[in-house]
């Protein structure tokens, strides 16, 4: 749905946060979530949507009559789909996810295959009017101990660089814009703002890099530049940059500063620890959230500086071991946006108000995706609302301090 803050931007939820990875499946959850949510939040207006498709998904709704049957589906229900998170490839729910999210990655041709197929179904479903522009987020380049050197940087580039080609033959072909949007994550080649911005300015907006453009795309050097920066872009994860200590007004200005453009928000919030609480309480009180799906990065700020530790398991280890902690952590668990504490904890909701004040007045993305897809490990004391009335909930969390100055803090 378009909100009235500066820039208008669209707010949606990510309906990966919907288990599923067949097309059939994800068609039931969008049919059964998407005119509930929408009831509680637009009733007489278009919702958009964040869609998630496996690989697998994305491959059966290319089928014959599959498209053009959600679009009568989109169109009947007054949705409309503006993104798309093309970062997990294959099982999300339900079984072991932990760092093989990020397979295939961009050291493989099939995650160019799938991120491209993702661009053509956007571009389909994607409106015509009031010039909006569609985004697929993807992953981080790799996880970080894949990457093997600069061949594999090389290699991972030229990759991006080939979708950037084929997403400017798609614009030429249909009219719509379609962006690349890279999503920094703990523990991924693209891990802090500074290499994020390293690796645009060197491997995506180099000299090389618009020259193997323009002989893709068959235009010249100046227009090539244009072409990169129009359909490479990064994914804002508040979460993920969160986890990483990185200053908000910072970060924003970091990225803008070298022209990298910020496809989407996703507006999403994880778990702060102080150092004050006792570490066999906090031992005790963390073990529900080190569960065995998804990676939880932790990132530890010390006197010293930030220490970082791969998996939620992993840091809990080092505390007992040394029988305390030596900072306050922060950690990748995507808890519910409207949730100030999930005690004896705080959760990085301080991090996303700011970054919301910022962007309600000084717009950086039309995108903005509420990303809560750890719903179903949750531990059960903070997940026994409906699901569809706390997406709702987290909806008008965002929608209120959007629009205006941010109210009373809720509990």
């Amino acid at each position: 749905m378009k909100l009235s803050a500066a820039g208008e931007p669209h707010l949606t939820y990510c309906t990966n946060i919907h288990a599923g990875e067949s097309w059939a499946e994800i068609k039931q959850n969008l049919e059964r979530f998407l005119p509930a949510v929408k009831q509680r939040l637009a009733p007489d207006r278009p919702f958009g949507v964040g869609l998630r498709l496996s690989g697998r998904a994305a491959e059966e709704l290319s089928a014959p009559g599959e498209l053009p049957a959600l679009k009568d589906f989109l169109a009947r229900s007054g949705l409309y789909v503006f993104t798309i998170n093309g970062f997990p490839y294959g099982t999300f729910h339900g079984a072991r996810v932990k760092e093989d999210v990020y397979l295939p990655d961009w050291l493989d041709d099939e995650r160019l295959v799938y991120s491209d197929r993702l661009a053509a179904i956007l571009a389909e479903l994607l409106p015509a009017s009031d010039g909006l522009e569609g985004t697929v987020s993807t992953v981080p380049g790799a996880f970080k101990p894949r990457v093997d050197g600069d061949r594999d940087v090389a290699s991972m580039a030229d990759r991006m660089i080939r979708l950037a080609a084929s997403l400017h033959r798609l614009r030429e072909r249909t009219g719509k814009v379609i962006a690349l949007a890279l999503e920094p994550e703990p523990f991924c080649h693209l891990e802090t703002v500074a290499e994020t911005v390293s690796f645009f300015e060197e491997r995506l907006f180099s000299s090389v890099a618009t020259s193997r453009l323009a002989a893709l795309a068959g235009v010249g050097r100046s227009e090539s530049e244009a072409i990169l920066r129009r359909h490479l872009g990064v994914c804002f994860d508040a979460c993920h940059m969160a986890v990483g200590f990185e200053d908000v007004r910072g970060a924003l200005a970091a990225l803008e500063g070298a022209g990298i453009g910020i496809g989407k928000f996703q507006i999403s919030a994880g778990l702060e620890v102080s150092p004050e609480q006792p570490a066999e309480e906090t031992a005790r009180a963390l073990g529900p959230f080190a569960e065995g799906v998804y990676l939880h990065q932790v990132t530890e700020r010390r006197a010293d500086g930030l220490r970082r530790y791969l998996d939620l398991p992993d840091a809990l280890a080092a505390a007992a071991r040394s029988g305390r902690l030596a900072g306050t952590w922060r950690i990748h668990f995507h808890v519910p946006l409207f949730r100030e504490r999930l005690d004896p904890f705080k959760s990085t909701q301080g991090y996303l108000e700011e970054l919301l004040g910022v962007l309600r007045t000084s717009p950086h993305s039309k995108h903005l995706e509420v990303e809560t897809y750890t719903w179903d490990v949750l531990p059960e004391e903070f997940r026994r609302e409906d699901i569809v009335d706390a997406i709702a909930r987290e909806l008008r969390w965002v929608e209120a301090r959007m629009q205006g100055p941010p109210p009373p803090v809720e509990r």
